[in-house]
């Protein structure tokens, strides 16, 4: 897309977000590659590029070959760990407390949403923060365990009960939670605007959610690199990156 087609829907992004009374925005994996946090599914470079999910994601694997499913998960924390937010964060970040977004749905596992300042985050596919004893059902900050994991290779155990504990994400054959999901679901169908970030849509059922807002009339922005299932849909497409993209538009609108 040539740069002066690229700046028009820039700015029909912002009128978009100007004249809305209820902006919901959800984002994917997309909006922190440029902190250095990988995809799942870009060509080549994505995590499922180089493992079978189900042998190294799933609950089947946390419970019956914890060591490879710990080993595959460490290197995606460490980068999680080190990871700071990136000008799109903090761009949603800066439009949410003046008011112009009402939500940020993220598929993301990373807490740079609310690292860049903002508040009503809902985590569809929860959290690497923290982590929870199968058994007793006890919580834990994951800061406690997070050298000893990274450092020595030692898989978390609760200190109470001694079973390992499972970190707060959804794995392959786990459900979403249901209230992030109800929270989720509800704020896009109140929505008159949603807007997508680095997501392809394709992870379901989050991948549905801007069909609850489309069926109620909503306007829709998508801002990925990849083509989407409803970009014929969309009322802008934005295929650049998402650091230039988000900062842009909040620029016009604050």
């Amino acid at each position: 897309m040539k740069e002066i087609e690229l700046n028009r829907q820039i700015h029909q992004a912002g009128q978009l977000l100007f004249n809305s009374k209820y902006t919901v925005v959800l984002t994917g994996a997309g909006i922190s590659t440029p902190s250095h946090i990988p995809d799942f599914r870009s060509q080549g470079t994505g995590l499922w590029q180089k493992d079978d999910p189900f042998q190294v994601a799933s609950l089947t694997a946390f419970k019956h070959t914890p060591e490879k499913f710990f080993n595959w998960l460490r290197p995606l924390v460490k980068d999680i760990w080190e990871a700071k937010p990136n000008p799109a964060h903090i761009a949603l970040a800066q439009l949410e407390k003046a008011g112009w977004i009402k939500a940020i749905i993220t598929q993301n596992i990373d807490g740079l949403h609310q690292a860049a300042g903002a508040q009503n985050v809902i985590q569809v596919h929860g959290s690497v923060n923290s982590l929870t004893c199968q058994t007793c059902r006890k919580s834990y900050p994951a800061a406690s365990f997070i050298q000893p994991f990274l450092m020595d290779r030692e898989m978390p155990r609760c200190p109470i009960c001694s079973r390992l504990l499972k970190p707060d994400i959804i794995l392959f054959e786990e459900m979403l939670p249901l209230d992030a999901w109800s929270q989720a679901r509800q704020y896009c169908e109140n929505a008159d605007l949603i807007l997508v970030i680095g997501s392809s849509l394709e992870v379901t059922p989050a991948g549905s959610l801007p069909i609850y807002a489309l069926e109620n009339g909503a306007h829709l922005i998508i801002n990925n690199f990849s083509p989407t299932y409803l970009d014929e849909q969309a009322d802008v497409l934005l295929p650049m990156d998402v650091v230039e993209a988000i900062p842009r538009i909040a620029q016009l609108v604050l």
